[in-house]
């Protein structure tokens, strides 16, 4: 088969690490031609490390881009794919609008955001992140729905896979504190309120405790959070946050931690790390991992959202005991490693992904269903740009996107 996988824009995030590592490994397990589609970023050397072709593409700030349905009906003439995998919801409206609606050609569509979007057309077969999705998803979506978390090599992020020494003596780790390790894009949305916090609550524990905030990762936000950790460092006459930048191989990060925050696919390669983790989410949630947490996590995804608190406290009574406690660490570690080589590996997740191109690529859809859709979903486009008493009645009636979760739920 021919695939041709069209991801978000190729910066240091953990679903463009997916995408590569899954076109990666269905190439070379199942012998398939895959070539990924995106616009170039810095993990352009990624997937340049796997050997995996790129068409660079537009970089487009809203979708549906003409711009980049011009150059990916381009690429289609010119590569022919069985099928276009695409990666989260603003490429599956530049695929759909041209190659699948008016051509025809197969869509598999991958969602690893923490909502179920109503504006999707229903009868793609897509996949979610969460099992709590994949049920929502099941709930409001005709075309068929799967389970597709985010995979970890297990293999190339474990204990002892790298030397993380070099990293440790460029960033000065290795004065005796305790190292808590934070690797994530630095964006406003969905990480600049966690990193807030964690910042806030390493302020508050390196009062009595010996401990530092690593924290690496580049993005939109990376002022502000600068900005913040300066004065942090400032009241404190040390380095209290260190920030390293962004890293296209982040593992000696993960392996100097003594115990790390994080959420979504940078949670896993931690437990895949053996290392410890208080997971993050919005609306001030935090939870250590555990086995009494485990069960929520495999449900709900490594992601949540809180009450609505945003005050540090909370976070940093999470980790207090955890700092203390080096045997507790080391147990935790050794649970959560074990969790993710048995359930989130990498070889696993592509035998379904590839499973799934075979279904998708052989199933025919019917023109008249691809165009009843198109239209609904342009519809609802439409009607996110109009005035919120509008938008009202028109959720009353079906037409607009509802919010997925109630104020103050946990996701």
């Amino acid at each position: 088969m021919k695939i041709l996988v069209f991801a978000h824009r190729l910066e240091l995030g953990g679903t463009q690490t997916n995408a590569i590592e899954l076109a990666a490994t269905v190439r070379d397990q199942f012998g398939h031609d895959v070539v990924l589609f995106a616009a170039p970023g810095p993990a352009v050397a990624l997937a340049e490390q796997k050997g995996l072709r790129l068409i660079e593409a537009p970089d487009a700030q809203s979708h549906p881009s003409p711009a980049v349905m011009r150059a990916l009906r381009a690429a289609v003439r010119t590569e022919r794919p069985d099928l276009i995998h695409v990666w989260d919801w603003p490429q599956c409206f530049d695929a759909y609008y041209g190659e699948h609606l008016l051509r025809g050609v197969p869509i598999l569509c991958t969602m690893m955001g923490m909502v179920v979007p109503r504006f999707l057309p229903r009868h793609l077969t897509t996949t979610f992140g969460t099992r709590q999705l994949v049920d929502e998803a099941r709930a409001m979506r005709a075309g068929r729905v799967e389970l597709l978390e985010p995979p970890v090599d297990t293999d190339f992020n474990a204990p002892g896979a790298v030397d993380s020494a070099p990293f440790r003596a460029k960033f000065g780790l290795d004065d005796g504190k305790l190292n808590l390790v934070t690797v994530s894009r630095l964006t406003e949305w969905l990480k600049l309120e966690s990193l807030q916090r964690s910042i806030a609550a390493v302020d508050l524990l390196a009062e009595d405790l010996p401990v530092r905030l690593v924290l690496v990762g580049e993005g939109t936000a990376a002022e502000r959070v600068g900005e913040l950790a300066n004065r942090v460092n400032d009241r404190h006459g040390t380095d209290v946050v260190v920030m390293t930048g962004g890293m296209i191989d982040p593992r000696p990060a993960y392996d100097c931690a003594d115990l790390m925050l994080g959420m979504g696919g940078s949670a896993l390669r931690s437990l895949a790390f053996a290392k410890p983790i208080v997971v993050l989410g919005e609306r001030g949630f935090s939870l250590p991992y555990d086995e009494t947490s485990a069960g929520y996590f495999g449900q709900w995804g490594y992601y949540g959202l809180g009450t609505g608190d945003l005050s540090a406290e909370p976070l940093a009574e999470q980790i207090r005991p955890l700092l203390l406690d080096p045997d507790r660490r080391a147990e935790l570690g050794a649970f959560g490693r074990s969790v993710v080589t048995e359930h989130y590996g990498l070889a696993p997740a592509a035998r379904g992904v590839e499973r799934l191109y075979r279904e998708v690529a052989a199933a025919k859809v019917s023109r008249s269903t691809a165009l009843r859709e198109g239209v609904r979903t342009a519809a609802l486009l439409a009607g996110r740009r109009l005035p919120e008493p509008l938008k009202n009645n028109l959720r009353g009636k079906g037409f607009a996107p509802r919010k997925t979760a109630p104020e103050g739920a946990v996701r």
